[in-house]
């Protein structure tokens, strides 16, 4: 494995030292965090009463969705939080290839999880089951609540993984050129950090979705 010692490269202005940089975004990652975490706790506890109010009809419906799709999905974003964990230990150690093969992998893992998901969707849309559908093969009608809570859950969670596949080729590509101190910048431990929490969501998500209905 080769070894990057750090080139000396100041820090971004306004900072003084690569310390205070680096605990200025990790501070400004948790708030932005937090917000995500408001934000799907939100639609959680919004489902959550739902579900306690139509609890028969949301477990007709969640015994609707793939549980195969939504199995192995799960595992490759497990292994994916791996993945950006080795990175980013790597980073801290100036790994320089180990961090390009974890993010590699981390994105892939990604992007493999997206066209699953794809897969998922095109089977949904062909069963009609889409809220507001003509042809939605379920009740009674608060079947199509839960439904509505699978599409803007996992479409939202869908979009944030989106964004981590960027950010993460983005810092990969900025790793390879040697675009700035990566080793310490924190920029890999921010990027775990969001990473981690997409993979969170989807771990909370999982068992709301796919596994109502089924016990």
């Amino acid at each position: 494995m080769s070894r990057v010692t750090s080139p000396g490269a100041e820090p971004n202005e306004p900072f003084l030292s690569w310390q205070r940089q680096r605990e200025a975004a990790t501070f400004g990652l948790w708030i932005f965090l937090a917000s995500e975490v408001v934000f799907f706790g939100a639609l959680i506890v919004a489902y959550g009463a739902h579900r306690f109010l139509y609890s028969a009809a949301f477990e007709t419906a969640g015994a609707e969705t793939n549980i195969w799709y939504g199995s192995i999905n799960t595992a490759i974003l497990l292994t994916s939080s791996a993945t950006m964990a080795v990175a980013a230990w790597a980073a801290k150690a100036g790994l320089k290839r180990t961090v390009l093969i974890g993010l590699s992998l981390t994105a892939a893992l990604g992007f493999a999880f997206l066209v699953l998901k794809g897969f998922e969707y095109r089977e949904d849309i062909h069963e009609h089951l889409v809220p507001g559908s003509p042809a939605f093969p379920l009740a009674p009608a608060q079947t199509q609540i839960f439904f509505s809570y699978y599409w803007a859950m996992t479409g939202v969670h869908a979009i944030h993984l989106t964004i981590g596949i960027g950010a993460v080729l983005w810092i990969a590509f900025v790793v390879l050129t040697d675009r700035t101190d990566w080793t310490r910048s924190g920029t890999l431990h921010g990027l775990a950090l969001y990473w981690h929490l997409i993979d969170v969501v989807w771990i909370v998500l999982y068992p709301l979705l796919y596994l109502a209905g089924r016990g």
